[in-house]
């Protein structure tokens, strides 16, 4: 095998269970965690508890800046249902060493320690690498776990054949760490903007007026991490700039937290270089106030004005910059949408516009809604339905106008 790693991009932003179960390669492992790592997936070291005899979990977690988890009777984790919390996290599990011991476990459906747990509550691939002795490898009854675990769905790499521990020769040596990243990246497809990058905003920002006041909106940022996921999902190194919300990160993206618009318009200038998607989905305040109150204004009068300035319109200069990614808008009108929306689009020179209503339970901070998505050269409706659905059909439209314009661009 070269030891030149490729580039994987279906693992970006993945999650994947690392298991490591007792047989002498688990040293191997170390490597292969790095070269995860490296890819840019996101790595839980599961280990089997005999596998701490051959490498210890403090190099693992170093590697992967996770603990690594190897108790199934773990109160804390398991006050949660913590091995199906890992089932259900893990976009892939991958296994090497795989020993004979845990491959006739496996196949069983044996449950008897975390990793097994694990692997038999999950709807995610698995992968394994057997690594054992020739003779062993060899055995019947290792051979038919082999077919029985391909039958399951399972997925085998290996064994090699090569010199082993004990001094033979022959298949059991566990395929080296390379070859194995390459499995795992067979997982997945490789996805529409793999090897691109995709920088999105989201939700509301906060203008402060005071020391404990400020202006908003509702914005609950929903729309904007169920592109972030989405944009993963096809397979794009995603940027997440993202103003107070009350969201769980999306996995596998590069979450920056802001809370004003200037702050989110230098998080965002800051990170633009290399950008080929920019969606701003967040609703940036417009204005701020000119001057921020030290202390709490006190109420003294029967009215208070506050003076407003704008803001810098983070949408416009990115679609004005030097070197220009595909510039996506979104208008949220409670009037008139379709013309706001075309007129925004034309103003700043936009690729495409996402436009919505708002108000009277439309829009902001509902877990449905309607997009009208607008472009120069015609329009579409998607209709209402869940965010996260919504979500991967304006980023299947946004995916085919891209590689349309960096087509016709590149010809």
């Amino acid at each position: 095998m070269n030891a030149i790693v490729s580039e994987h991009y279906q693992l970006r932003g993945r999650q994947i269970v690392l298991g490591i179960t007792a047989g002498v390669a688990a040293y191997k492992a170390a490597e292969l965690a790095r070269l995860l790592v490296k890819q840019g997936a996101l790595v839980q070291v599961v280990m089997t508890p005999s596998a701490h005899e051959f490498i210890g979990a403090m190099t693992l977690q170093a590697i992967t800046a996770r603990p690594v988890r190897d108790q199934l009777f773990d109160a804390d984790a398991e006050a949660a249902m913590g091995h199906i919390e890992l089932a259900r996290w893990a976009d892939a599990i991958v296994i090497a060493p795989a020993t004979a011991d845990f491959m006739a476990k496996l196949a069983m459906g044996a449950a008897d320690n975390l990793l097994l747990t694990i692997c038999l509550a999950t709807q995610a691939p698995v992968l394994i690498a057997p690594a054992m002795n020739e003779k062993m490898w060899a055995q019947p009854a290792t051979q038919e776990n082999q077919t029985k675990l391909t039958a399951q769905g399972v997925k085998l790499i290996g064994p090699a054949v090569g010199e082993q521990a004990c001094g033979d020769v022959g298949p059991g040596r566990m395929v080296e760490p390379a070859e194995i990243l390459a499995a795992a990246a067979e997982l997945f497809e490789l996805g529409p903007l793999s090897g691109k990058r995709v920088m999105i905003t989201a939700g509301p920002t906060r203008e402060p007026i005071d020391a404990v006041r400020y202006l908003s909106n509702r914005s609950s940022g929903k729309m904007g991490y169920a592109l972030a996921n989405a944009a993963r999902l096809a397979g794009a190194e995603v940027l997440l700039v993202s103003g107070p919300v009350s969201l769980d990160a999306p996995k596998g993206c590069a979450l920056t937290e802001v809370t004003s618009a200037d702050e989110m318009y230098g998080a965002v200038m800051n990170q633009l270089d290399g950008v080929d998607i920019f969606i701003a989905a967040a609703a940036v305040a417009d204005y701020r106030a000119e001057y921020v109150a030290e202390k709490k204004i006190k109420k003294t009068e029967d009215t208070l004005t506050v003076n407003l300035v704008k803001n810098p319109d983070i949408l416009r200069e990115v679609a004005a910059s030097a070197q220009r990614p595909f510039c996506v808008g979104f208008a949220a009108e409670t009037n008139d949408l379709e013309q706001y929306a075309t007129d925004k689009l034309n103003d700043k020179q936009l690729d495409m516009i996402a436009a919505n209503w708002v108000g009277d339970q439309q829009g902001f901070d509902t877990e449905d809604n309607a997009l009208l998505v607008i472009w120069p050269e015609g329009q579409t409706q998607l209709p209402q339905q869940p965010k996260r659905e919504l979500a991967k059909q304006l980023m299947t439209l946004i995916e085919e106008h891209y590689h349309a314009k960096t087509t016709t661009q590149s010809s």
